[in-house]
């Protein structure tokens, strides 16, 4: 079983399993803060509104969403930390 979906290399994973709104998005701002521009974080949560607050976040943050994907009960989510210009 492949850990990795579409080949994606997180620099770091955070596992957010278990924690409800917004602690999911919380711990995924404090993860990105820690990573350098370009690095790619992979989120794993339990919490169904993660699936929203996810996209809002990096539309509003011009982080990328470079991929997500539904795996039973836990939404994983690769998110690339923006740019200098951007962050």
């Amino acid at each position: 079983m492949s850990e990795q979906s579409e080949g994606f290399q997180p620099d770091t994973v955070l596992d957010a399993c278990g924690l409800h709104c917004p602690l999911p998005l919380l711990k995924a701002k404090q993860a990105l803060a820690g990573l350098a521009a370009g690095q790619l974080l992979e989120v794993r949560s339990t919490d169904a509104g993660s699936w929203r607050d996810m996209a809002s976040f990096t539309d509003q943050r011009a982080h990328t969403l470079e991929g997500r994907e539904q795996r039973d009960e836990v939404y994983v989510y690769w998110i690339r930390k923006a740019g200098d210009a951007h962050s």
